[in-house]
């Protein structure tokens, strides 16, 4: 770890940056891994056609500094390095979506096309059928979807004039968000492990471009950041930036969003996992430092490297539909009309009086993985109330979770004994022992909500030596509140078989 520790700052404090889907934001926390100011900005979402999506990437860096020099002043931290007060700062991201711009000038070629954009169908096959679909598992970890960046990449080269030719020149630069923002702050063109392995274009084990795949893919080389640690010191933050209030402060972490968060979880051993609920749900089982390759539908995904240390891997679940779910029911249905009513309206029935709702709105994700299958409301009877059905969009949630956690038992050599969950669904109550009754663990919500950003913290915090050690972070983890099983076998298994029946009425239903 000598090149984490060379550059050691001392300082009080370290800050986080979160480039979400939504929103930018920017944490400050203390020593004790608390949270000491806080300040957020939400980006337009650009919808050009239907299944596209795009974010303007000069929008996003404007909220970017903005958010960090509201978050520093309230803080009372003062501006740069100089101060003293910042250690470092780190960076998680909204992974997949996808920048180009030019090396010269710093602007964006092209809108950034986000994680949930769905226009790379051409592209994939074409790379499918140049390396196989199941060499590209094998290499990549990652099955042929459009929820990967380097397709996006490859349909830019091919859509925006002139770009080919500008990228076999070197003129233009590629990256995920958290690349384009290290550059923006640093000048260096660089992605980290977490993030590359979200591209269909990194050899998952060897942790560098796979050269036969990038070729295939028509992308040059000249354009491709390098890969680095996720915990490494990448370069200090100009004094241009944000007016000057990151000038000379280490740039020291990056992680994708759903890693982070499994670091800021510090689920640092093989066997512990970690799921958040948002607008859809991920869950990642740490795997120690060998990458497992999924047989159930599951991503083999890098959970995070420090220093120069072997990365250590992860099996990902990622769930389309969940918070989503609710707001469905809020803004197309109007049952509720704040998510936090679902809670009390699921609670005034005594179960989901047999109807369960399979939201496969854009297809089924792990462990599934088929574009074909649309969502279903099923076990209608005349009994059925809008309590019924606000139970059974909680319960959606859980069953999802129980699939993909079903696939990664069948795939790991360890069990899942304990889920640690965050995000905004885990204040509901009532799904969270759902939640730890059809899994049959203890459900573990942690006293610091905010894990993604602070897991980039966190790795920023040992890049410098702010912090010297993982188990450090481990005893600072508290636990705010715990859920455990109460439901039968029988009641378990009888359910969940119930909602497998409702899962295949989703299938083949879209044809082309």
């Amino acid at each position: 770890m000598t090149e984490q520790t060379s550059v050691a700052t001392a300082g009080r404090y370290v800050a986080a940056i979160d480039q979400g889907t939504t929103s930018s934001r920017c944490i400050v926390f203390d020593a004790d891994g608390a949270i000491v100011a806080m300040a957020q900005r939400e980006h337009r979402q650009i919808f050009p056609r239907p299944g596209w999506v795009e974010h303007d990437a000069e929008e996003i860096w404007a909220n970017v500094e903005q958010v960090v020099r509201q978050a520093l002043a309230d803080a009372g931290v003062g501006a740069g390095a100089g101060a003293g007060q910042l250690a470092a700062i780190g960076i998680t991201n909204q992974r997949e979506t996808t920048v180009v711009w030019d090396r010269a000038t710093g602007r964006p070629v092209h809108h950034a096309i986000v994680w949930q954009d769905t226009r790379t169908g051409p592209q994939l096959q074409r790379l499918g059928a140049a390396v196989g679909e199941q060499r590209l598992r094998e290499r990549t970890g990652l099955p042929l979807a459009t929820y990967f960046a380097g397709p996006k990449a490859m349909w830019l080269l091919e859509h925006v004039n002139g770009l080919r030719e500008r990228a076999e020149r070197g003129e233009v630069l590629f990256g995920t968000m958290e690349s384009w923002l290290i550059w923006k702050l640093t000048g260096r063109h660089v992605t980290d492990v977490t993030n590359a392995s979200r591209t269909l274009l990194m050899d998952v084990r060897t942790l560098r471009w796979d050269e036969e795949i990038r070729s295939a893919a028509g992308i040059p080389a000249a354009m491709l950041p390098q890969i680095v640690p996720s915990a490494s010191i990448y370069g200090t933050a100009d004094s241009s930036v944000a007016g000057g209030a990151l000038a000379g402060v280490p740039v020291a972490s990056a992680l994708g969003d759903q890693q982070a968060a499994l670091f800021g979880q510090t689920c640092f051993q093989p066997g512990e996992a970690k799921c958040t609920y948002g607008t859809g749900s991920f869950l990642l089982l740490n795997t120690g430092t060998s990458a497992v390759t999924s047989q159930h539908g599951l991503l083999t995904t890098v959970a995070y490297q420090i220093g120069d240390a072997p990365a250590h891997y992860a099996l990902e679940g990622a769930i389309a539909v969940t918070g989503s779910l609710v707001q469905w029911l809020r803004d197309n249905l109007g049952l509720i009309s704040s998510a936090a009513q679902i809670e009390q309206l699921a609670r005034s029935v005594d179960d989901n009086g047999g109807c369960y709702i399979v939201p496969a709105f854009s297809g089924l994700f792990a462990p599934h993985w088929r574009a074909d299958a649309r969502g279903v409301v099923t076990g209608l009877t005349g009994y059925i109330t809008k309590g019924h059905l606000a139970r059974a969009v909680l319960e959606a949630s859980a069953w999802q979770t129980r699939e993909v956690v079903d696939a990664m038992n069948a795939d790991s050599d360890v069990a899942l004994r304990r889920l640690r969950v965050d995000g905004g669904m885990t204040a509901n109550g009532l799904l969270m022992q759902f939640l730890a009754d059809v899994l049959d663990v203890p459900v573990v919500r942690p006293a610091v909500s905010e894990t993604t950003c602070l897991g980039a913290a966190y790795a920023a915090g040992l890049a410098v030596g702010f912090w010297p050690d993982l188990d450090t972070l481990r005893a600072q983890w508290r636990a705010d509140a715990h859920w455990r099983p109460a439901m039968s076998s029988a009641h378990r298994d009888r359910e969940y078989a119930q909602w497998r029946k409702a899962v295949s009425r989703t299938l083949d239903w879209v044809d082309d």
